[in-house]
């Protein structure tokens, strides 16, 4: 099994900083998304063009992700389905998603979930500014993440 990267590209404010790493390491990237994006010529990087379904990318990256695999998302259920699969899991300010913390990832997911149905709920607004420190994080968990794989097979 080859060592793979996989972005779930929609709204992935890290996909350069992917290729940067993945260039690194000569790791293959593979970007899914649900419409056209530009992404850099270049051997070890794929564009995948998935229909506009519901999901169609998540399941794109889910049926394939495996042991052997680093998934780049901020999708939750997505992480949880890479999980199963033993993908190892960043979320894009370099969180590591793993099986222990992923239970209470949902379980938050879900109660956010139900305060924003709430009609009397004021705007609770989303997630806080991406930032670089963000970025530089990120940088070095997949680093750090594509090393410990690499590793595991030599």
């Amino acid at each position: 099994m080859t060592l793979t990267l996989y972005i779930d590209a929609d709204a992935c404010p890290v996909r350069e900083e992917c290729y940067k790493v993945a260039r690194r390491h000569e790791v293959p990237v593979i970007v899914v998304s649900n419409s056209f994006l530009r992404v850099p010529r270049e051997p070890l990087i794929t564009f995948i063009a998935v229909s506009d379904g519901f999901d169609t990318a998540d399941d794109y990256i889910a049926e394939r992700a495996n042991a052997r695999s680093v998934v780049v998302t901020s999708d939750i259920l997505l992480a949880e389905r890479c999980l199963k699969q033993d993908a190892a899991v960043l979320a894009p300010n370099g969180k590591a998603f793993t099986k222990d913390s992923i239970g209470g990832a949902i379980a938050t997911r879900a109660i956010m979930a139900d305060l924003r149905a709430g009609a009397d709920m004021p705007n609770m607004g989303g997630p806080p500014p991406f930032t670089h420190k963000d970025r530089s994080k990120f940088l070095e968990s997949l680093h750090v993440t594509l090393e410990k794989l690499k590793r595991q097979n030599s």
